[in-house]
């Protein structure tokens, strides 16, 4: 969030000596003068009151309430409020609306949501977002935090060196929406019965809208990145888990980008911000501005002759909230220069205070309301740090094992722990992170195993500009029984603001990893810590290298987590969520090219699984455990009938939009089915073959039927996927429920999504597991067959 960030991370330390003050909230019962305003009056409907505190503001005040510092109203008994907070993957004090002191020195961090996504595991998600907001609301009601979280960020990885991986779900859209989906519901929902909204527990913001996945590659920056995107890619890639977010979960906010959408800036296109994010999607919240994206649009592209137009124009699309201060400063002109009406302004705070009070903040003492009861206890307690522990064991990735692992401790005498991030502790809390309750770092983790591990960083940091420590580290491996080499990258190589321009170990960090091959009479296990896939081609053909395990950045019990995977009390049970490219892929792909699909005619290879045509180091999906699992199909419909939607008439020639495309093939606008009717249910058994307990994650793919009708289908798509426990010798079943309308649909040039009739395979199991093949056969129904 630009560079007041950084100044909020530098003031972190200090902010810590801030004594407690109590929370400060409106209509305070004990203020007589204040209390008994309409918009204090709980029995009202929340925009009732919202209209009627807004009347009652000067055009002078309203403008000081559009940005994340509002100054309350004094007179009216409405403190200030800080609405700039995060909370992408634990309660942080990045945003100046937190922060942390002697009394709550720290919060729980999970890992990084890259990790956290490869466990595939959507009851995680949520219990991750119930455990944030528990202690939000504590620090709350200690006066250390606000109620609005900026978070989480949804958008897709669509190229693998953008520096944000690490705090995306990964690169498939149902994937990233089932994750923001939960994530919200456990961040916001009052309770197990609250799934429609209505009250807010705290408040979440779903971001960046919309194709925004560029910071800062060769030059190219997202302050001044346009981005060029089809409205094919924008419909099946970009928009999904935006729309997932508000009218599945339900959030109360999303932020608009800093870049282009095609030539408009998305914080000032009416089309993109009033038009869907509130008209078609319906979003019962407010619309936020990156911090500043408004002033970047006016400073960096010149976008507006003056302040006023910017600020007329991003209020008139439909921007509701300034993070930042520009529209503190411009509104008032604007609006006297007629640049915008008054009314706009209103409106704007009415979705922004409707907020507030869903939260309590208008409702008096918040002590006395619902979550009132939480406090210091509540905050890094032991169940919360247990679960940030099984959160980066799910979502560790096994991606090759010779049958190395797990090592034994009891066999392995003489271990040696090498690498630059072997003992990170910062470095495994990725980015937007708190303090956390503790560190323990993958040295100390697997010194509780073996205590007599010897430990070399074989390079002074993950950058590993010289050779000077790699000689100690191939000393340390020559005498090893066993090697674990924990390799990667962190904040210095990707990061908001800082993309890759490459895919392969930083510095002399292969050299370190080949030396120390070469060295060892043992076996070594090769951890990437790292949130994007890195190209370790090479060490795939070192015949020591005994296995290889992704951790992403897996948050503050991170070391525990790796040390018990590699030494077998944890079945490791992840999958990437993304694609691993060989390094030609980036040599051959601009990261300014937005375009999904492949293009032969250009040479481009395409993006992600869906639709890249090239080699892999490692496939989407891909994961391996210690366990053999198989799979079969035990229920799936063959045949799905279509019904016509409810609102019309049953006509197939009339009232469905039939496409003809073949003799027996037709696409179908999904306007015009009853999608609701359409869903199936997808019955698979997961038999655990042995030798340990486990976890398996079952992937549903879809492969379209052919269609000359429809150009741009991808290969494969991803429709349903469940995480199961299945003990030592066992099978379980499970049931997927696949959404015909959302999943097996393509889209067309125009963004329009079409059904497609005929044969449909669906694949059971990720594309490097052996995948279990069910046909399904999509026709319309006949006027007898009508529900």
């Amino acid at each position: 969030m630009k560079n007041q960030v950084l100044l909020h991370l530098s003031l972190s330390v200090l902010l810590i000596i801030v004594p407690i003050v109590a929370q400060q909230f409106a209509c305070d019962t004990k203020a007589s003068t204040t209390s008994q305003f309409p918009f204090c009056n709980t029995s009202l409907p929340y925009e009732d009151r919202a209209k009627d505190l807004v009347s009652r503001l000067t055009l002078q005040e309203k403008v000081q309430q559009l940005v994340d510092a509002s100054t309350g109203i004094s007179r009216l008994g409405v403190p200030k409020y800080e609405w700039w907070s995060e909370a992408l993957h634990g309660v942080s004090n990045v945003g100046p609306g937190t922060r942390f002191n002697a009394t709550v020195p720290g919060a729980t961090s999970f890992p990084a949501v890259i990790l956290s996504a490869a466990s595939f595991n959507e009851s995680l998600w949520l219990r991750m977002g119930q455990v944030v907001s528990t202690e939000a609301r504590a620090m709350y009601n200690l006066g250390l935090a606000g109620l609005t979280f900026w978070s989480p960020n949804v958008n897709v990885v669509r190229d693998p060196r953008w520096g944000r991986t690490q705090e995306t779900p990964g690169e498939d859209p149902l994937v990233v929406s089932n994750y923001a989906v939960n994530y919200v519901k456990g961040l916001q929902d009052v309770g197990e019965g609250n799934a429609t909204g209505d009250r807010l527990k705290v408040s979440s913001c779903c971001k960046h809208y919309t194709a925004y996945d560029i910071d800062n590659w060769k030059g190219v920056d997202r302050f001044h990145f346009d981005a060029q995107v089809t409205k094919q890619d924008m419909e099946d890639t970009f928009q999904p888990p935006f729309k997932s977010c508000v009218q599945e979960g339900h959030v109360s906010s999303v932020m608009c980008s800093y870049n282009r959408v095609n030539g408009i800036p998305t914080c000032a296109d009416p089309d993109l911000l009033q038009g869907v994010v509130r008209g078609l999607w319906g979003l019962d919240g407010y619309i936020v501005s990156d911090c500043d994206s408004v002033e970047v649009y006016y400073d960096a592209i010149h976008y507006t002759e003056t302040h006023e137009d910017a600020a007329a124009l991003a209020l008139k699309a439909g921007l509701n909230m300034n993070c930042g201060d520009y529209l503190g400063k411009y509104t008032e002109n604007a609006v006297n220069l007629k640049k915008v009406e008054e009314s706009v302004v209103d409106q704007s705070l009415i979705y922004n205070y409707i907020v507030l009070m869903r939260l309590g903040f208008f409702d008096g003492d918040p002590k006395l309301l619902e979550f009132g009861n939480l406090g210091v206890s509540d905050v890094c307690s032991d169940e919360h740090k247990a679960l940030a522990l099984d959160a980066a064991k799910q979502g560790i990735v096994l991606l090759d094992n010779n049958g190395a692992l797990p090592l034994s401790p009891t066999t392995t005498k003489n271990l040696a722990i090498i690498g630059p991030n072997a003992n990170a502790t910062k470095v495994m809390i990725s980015n937007y992170a708190g303090i956390p309750c503790s560190y323990t770092s993958p040295l100390q983790g697997l010194q509780k195993y073996v205590s007599t591990a010897k430990y070399e960083p074989g390079c002074s940091s993950v950058k590993c500009a010289d050779e000077s420590l790699i000689g100690a580290a191939v000393q340390a491996a020559a005498t090893a029984d066993a090697v674990v080499l924990v390799v990667g990258l962190d904040q210095s190589i990707e990061a908001e603001g800082l993309d890759r321009e490459n895919l392969t170990l930083p510095g002399f960090q292969e050299k370190l990893v080949e030396q120390v091959v070469d060295a060892t009479n043992g076996t070594v296990i090769l951890v990437i810590m790292s949130a994007g896939p890195i190209d370790v081609s090479f060490a795939k053909n070192l015949s020591k290298v005994g296995g290889i395990l992704w951790v992403g950045y897996p948050g503050q019990e991170g070391g525990d987590a790796i040390a018990q995977v590699i030494f077998g009390d944890y079945n490791p049970a992840g999958k990437s969520p993304f694609t691993w490219y060989p390094q030609e892929y980036v040599d051959q792909v601009p990261m300014t090219d937005m375009n999904m699909r492949a293009n032969t005619s250009r040479n481009y290879p395409g993006r992600t699984y869906r639709f890249y045509t090239g080699k892999t180091v490692y496939e989407f999906g891909h994961g391996l455990s210690y366990s053999t699992f198989s799979k079969f199909i035990i229920y799936a419909p063959s045949t799905l009938l279509i019904q016509p939607n409810s609102t019309i008439t049953f006509n197939p020639h009339n009232n469905i939009q039939l496409e003809p495309i073949s003799g027996t093939t037709q696409e179908i606008d999904i306007s015009s089915i009853d999608c609701q009717s359409s869903a199936f249910d997808l019955v698979v058994g997961v038999r655990n073959k042995g030798p340990m307990d486990g976890s398996h994650v079952v992937l549903a793919f879809w492969k379209p039927p052919r269609s000359q009708g429809l150009i741009g289908a991808p290969k494969l798509q991803l429709v349903g996927f469940e995480r199961v426990e299945v003990k030592n010798r066992e099978t379980k079943p499970l049931t997927m429920r696949v959404d015909v309308c959302k999943g097996l649909t393509l889209v067309d040039s125009e963004g329009k999504r079409k059904l497609v009739t005929g044969l449909h395979t669906i694949l059971v199991g990720s594309p490097s597991e052996q995948q279990v093949k069910h046909y399904l056969n999509v026709r319309l129904a006949e006027k007898h067959e009508l529900m």
